[in-house]
Parts: structure tokens; sequence; C-alpha cells
């Protein structure tokens, strides 16, 4: 199955109209196999085909399943260590006193794919147990992908997702055997939270999350869909809050609401956090957060 140009173009439209997302060269080799067994599902022959389909607009469900199918939902378990231990480090124990006495702290996954990135940040508070206890830890993970919050929903993963990212000892304590493979025990679900959302939408809780992460999404947007997407996370930051993005990605040249913060390199703050902190704690004293 050879893809043409004007199947790429035509493909590449409608997925960056669904997702903001755009068929970058890098990502085009995946169509053949990303669509192979869609094509053999629907009793499809050739990309040709499956295109006049589209086009005519008849097939709403395979129009998503294909939007679906070109999504890249690779990820894996504390993805590019360094970022996790930075967030150990530095910013959960400056949440923890900052949050003493509402002992409550807020983060949101933003393009968290089928969950392994949310299920790492449990897992940071999880195996600090006794630092953390009496708190409450909000984690909202979110994708543009139905089909990986479903899965992400499950907390069921393979035994090569599960040795992804995790060491014997994690994944014997953290994960239990199901009959798919491994799921994650509840101590790890509970705190999580999984929803559909593009991350061009206005964000799930304006001005409220601590900790954001928007890993390995910036990448595949226009720079005027990746203008909007500082905008919409920056949006969504408490004041005083951090940025955590992807290793190949940055603010620089982005935006100007966020800034590298010069004590802990690879997180990012808003620009105006000394002052805007001020208002963000009298907003969450007025609503008994």
């Amino acid at each position: 199955m050879q893809v043409s140009d004007a199947s790429s173009r035509i493909l590449g439209s409608l997925l960056e109209a669904r997702t903001g997302q755009q068929l970058t060269m890098s990502r085009r080799w995946r169509i053949e196999t990303a669509l192979a067994a869609l094509l053999r599902e629907r009793g499809i022959a050739t990309l040709d085909e499956l295109i006049t389909i589209l086009v005519m607009g008849r097939e709403p469900s395979l129009t998503n399943q294909v939007i679906e199918a070109l999504l890249n939902n690779e990820t894996y378990f504390f993805r590019d260590r360094t970022p996790f231990d930075l967030l150990a480090a530095h910013a959960l124990p400056t949440l923890a006193k900052r949050h003493a006495a509402s002992r409550r702290i807020r983060i949101w996954s933003a393009g968290c794919s089928t969950g392994q990135e949310a299920y790492s940040l449990a897992m940071l508070f999880a195996e600090n147990a006794l630092a953390w206890h009496g708190w409450t830890i909000d984690i909202l993970a979110t994708d543009v992908s139905t089909s990986a919050i479903d899965r992400a929903r499950s907390g069921a993963y393979t035994q090569f997702e599960v040795q992804r990212g995790l060491g014997i000892k994690q994944m014997i304590r953290w994960f239990e055997e199901c009959e798919d493979g491994w799921r994650a025990v509840e101590a790890l679900r509970k705190p999580v939270r999984f929803q559909v959302h593009n991350l061009l939408e206005k964000p799930p809780q304006p001005g409220d999350f601590d900790i954001v992460l928007c890993r390995n999404v910036l990448l595949y947007l226009s720079a005027e869909k990746r203008t909007l997407a500082f905008e919409r996370l920056s949006s969504a930051m408490a004041p005083n809050g951090w940025l955590m993005l992807g290793a190949g990605e940055t603010v620089i040249g982005q935006t100007r609401k966020l800034a590298a913060d010069p004590k802990a390199r690879g997180l990012y703050r808003l620009v105006d956090a000394p002052v805007a902190g001020v208002q963000n704690t009298a907003k969450r004293a007025a609503r008994g957060a």
C-alpha cells in the first residue's frame, strides 16, 4: 500500500482539523502501518478507497477511527527520567511547604496518551507515602484520543509496556498480574482521573494546577497552534506553578508568558509568578481549597 502525496495531504488536513496536530514528514512513514489493521477490519482494499469514503463523509465513525490510528501514542513510564527526578527534588518539596495548610496538590498531565505518565506521577507520591499522608493529590490526565484514554483508565498494560521505564521492584510493587498482563494497583489509580480533552481547547481547571506536564505534543503542532497551546497551558497553571515540556521542546521564541525556572532547569514558570501568587492564594482560600 503506497501512500501518495494527495492521500497524505487529505489525511494530514483531516488530522489537523480534528486535533490540531500536523502529519509531519517524520510521521508520514507511519501511515501504512497505522491504517493497515483498520483497512483489513473494514474490508477496504486500498488507501485510495479509504480516502474516497472519508471525503464523501458518510461514515463519521470511520473518520474517527482513522484519526485515532494516526495519532502517535508513544509513551512509557518515567519517560526521560531526569524531569521526574527534578519534580521530586525541587517542585514537590516546594509545594509541600507552600500548601502545608491546604494539604492539596493539583497536577495536569496534558496529552497523557495511554496513561504511563500519569501513573509515573502517582508513583512519585506513593513511594513517599509517609511524607504525603493526609494530602489530597489530584492528578488529571487528558488526551484527545478516546481509545488512549480508555486504555489509560483501565490501568492495564502488557508485559512489554510495564517493563519500559520501570525496575523489577517497582513493577512488582505497583502492578498486579491480570488477564491481559499487569494492572496498576489501587494506590496508583486512586489519585488519577482521566478525561478526553483537546489541548487547544479551554483548560479543564483554569489557574488551578500546581504542575502541568505537556510532553512531546507541541512538536506536532504548527507554529500558530503551538502559540495557542502555550496560551492554554499558561492559563491552566497556578501563578506559582511549573510547566514541564518534552526533551526537545522549549518556550524560547514560542511565548512571552513563560520562562525557564533558574533554580530548576527543565521546568518553566509564569513570567509574572511572584505577583500573581498573592492573587492565587486568596483565590484558593476563598473557595476553601
